[in-house]
């Protein structure tokens, strides 16, 4: 218990309280910061059809309180809190609790079912590597794991519950509403959780100890049981995330379902500017996140066992995947010949004679619902997808190396940061800073660094509690040499190749931006939103979604397999015996 009470007193606990603290605000203060009269939100949303009077409108704010300031209102909001009200719908004029309370039911059940197919999908994925004992270079993987969610859940739609008549189209009565929305959200999910999987195991199953438990006859299931138990603690915390991220984050695929979750609770709080609603449901979430990362943080422990505090672990030689030259050399040539063919197109011409033409000479990828060519709008936007992404992606990256190295401040500061579903965030700075591709990736980037920052630290843990880096220390190496010259190798390799993995989900999360309007407005010719306007004619139309669809799962397989591709180059060119004095 005394060990407990200190965890939750350091560092870690005090960062969550702080993040908490300031997120909680920064949600009390989103009627000022959008420079929206919040009255006005209010009447709209109670009564469309009644006229904004000055009357009507100061009636509003009396009966809301907003006279009396933010600061009141969050200062009665926090009082409340502690009672266990959260008040009452500016809306609706019903009790929060019980709102959130059911959107969190919904989606922590649809977030279970979701889960299940992920850890299959991420085991079918894992067999392989488990048979062979050598991995891939995941270009598979990637390409799940970049397949659009509201995308997925459309297609679904159409063929399982439209075309087939399998299962039901929308709405939450029963455990067959759960089938296609976790299918959307498993399979992504699924393929990235599988890739980090699968990327580790081949290191551990060339160690020493497998040849000898194989030679001394222990049967292949014991092997891989050790095998994926040695390899799972670094990841534990990435699985936790998934979780969070399937709760929270499903925002477009249960408006696709009209799935009354909390993340579309949310958003929809959030445009209706209904402050006690989106306060309730994003407290929620909050606690979900910490929760989660607590649970996680726990299990992860209790695999390592005392390994860790006694600095006995032996961390694994670095065997990354080969892949040949020509599997990345082919998808660049691919995707550069298609987007440099679309640069020489006009993306904005309008020809409504060509509605949703078929691929043809003329338009090699067919056209829009406005007759605009579809090849020219991949083109052109490239650069702001594929560029805003890795810009951002990048930023992560070095965010998440170098809070790795402060395992306390960064789990406080993940948990929370990954409790937010984008669109919350983007909701936020966008109130703040307006709407635009720069607020976007803003919005994105603060959310984007906690998986990266959590593998970074559950990686330096155990480099530092490995019994090699404690012979270093007893030969009088300095803290800089085994720094550079082990720490930092051995976190970077792996955390970038995972920010690598995650490149196509940024742009992803980027495209939703700017279909909710806080992000690349229309008619920019950016990939998310050519992924969201094909989607009402999807059915009649399909070209002009796969398109965007079929080049971010390129841009995926590129990514792993090129990083695949250099990370064997290095670890194939002889090393020079390291020289200690």
């Amino acid at each position: 218990m005394k060990r407990a009470a200190q965890r939750l007193a350091g560092p870690a606990g005090l960062t969550r309280l702080v993040c908490l603290a300031a997120v909680v605000t920064a949600v009390g203060l989103l009627p000022w910061l959008s420079g929206r009269d919040p009255a006005l939100t209010v009447l709209r949303a109670r009564s469309a059809e009644q006229e904004p009077t000055r009357e009507a409108l100061d009636a509003v704010r009396r009966d809301l309180g907003l006279d009396a300031g933010p600061l009141a209102l969050l200062t009665d909001w926090a009082a409340a809190l502690a009672h266990g009200d959260l008040g009452t719908s500016w809306v609706s004029g019903t009790e929060v609790l019980p709102a959130v309370t059911a959107g969190l039911q919904v989606s922590l059940g649809l977030m279970g079912a979701a889960l299940g197919v992920a850890v299959a999908l991420a085991a079918t994925l894992v067999a392989p590597v488990l048979l062979r004992g050598r991995g891939s270079a995941g270009g598979l993987a990637a390409m799940l794991a970049a397949v659009p969610e509201f995308l997925l859940a459309t297609v679904a739609l159409l063929v399982c519950g439209v075309w087939l008549g399998w299962l039901p189209t929308s709405g939450w009565q029963g455990p067959e509403h759960l089938v296609l929305p976790a299918l959307a959200l498993g399979v992504p999910a699924g393929g990235l959780l599988g890739r980090l999987v699968a990327d580790a195991l081949p290191a551990v199953l060339g160690e020493r100890w497998v040849e000898l438990w194989r030679g001394a006859g222990v049967s292949g299931a014991r092997i891989a049981a050790a095998a994926l138990r040695r390899v799972l603690p670094p990841l534990v915390p990435q699985f936790g995330m998934a979780a969070v991220g399937l709760t929270g984050g499903a925002v477009a695929v249960e408006t696709v379902f009209a799935v009354p979750g909390i993340g579309r609770t949310a958003l929809g709080a959030a445009k209706s500017q209904d402050l006690p609603l989106l306060q309730g449901a994003v407290l929620a979430l909050l606690l979900l996140g910490l929760i989660t990362g607590a649970a996680a943080a726990l299990l992860r422990r209790r695999l390592l066992g005392p390994a860790l505090r006694d600095a006995g672990l032996t961390l694994p030689r670095a065997r990354p995947a080969r892949t040949h030259p020509a599997i990345p050399l082919a998808l660049f040539t691919v995707l550069a010949v298609t987007i440099g063919w679309g640069v020489l197109r006009d993306p904005y011409a309008v020809d409504t004679t060509l509605r949703l033409a078929a691929p043809s000479w003329a338009h090699p990828l067919g056209t829009d619902g406005l007759g605009r060519d579809v090849l020219a709008r991949l083109g052109h936007g490239a650069w702001a997808t594929v560029g805003t992404a890795a810009a951002v992606c990048l930023l992560s990256l070095l965010a998440g190396l170098a809070l790795g190295f402060l395992p306390g401040v960064a789990a406080g500061a993940a948990d929370t940061a990954n409790a937010l579903p984008p669109v919350i965030v983007g909701i936020l700075v966008a109130a703040a800073a307006g709407p635009g591709t720069g607020g976007a990736a803003l919005a994105v980037g603060l959310i984007s660094w906690p998986p990266l920052a959590a593998h970074a630290a559950a990686l330096v843990r155990e480099v530092r509690a490995s019994a090699f880096l404690t012979a270093q220390r007893a030969i009088g190496a300095t803290p800089w040499w085994i720094l550079t010259r082990h720490v930092l190798p051995s976190v970077a390799a792996p955390v970038a190749r995972h920010a690598l993995l995650r490149l196509p989900g940024i742009a992803l999360a980027l495209a939703s931006l700017g279909f909710l309007g806080l992000g690349a407005p229309p008619p920019a010719p950016e990939w998310g939103l050519l992924l969201d306007e094909s989607r009402a004619y999807v059915e009649r139309a399909p070209w002009a979604a796969l398109a965007p669809a079929i080049a971010l799962a390129l841009l995926a397989a590129l990514a792993v397999t090129a990083a695949a591709y250099a990370q064997g180059r290095r670890t194939s060119r002889p090393k020079e015996a390291p020289i200690h004095v």
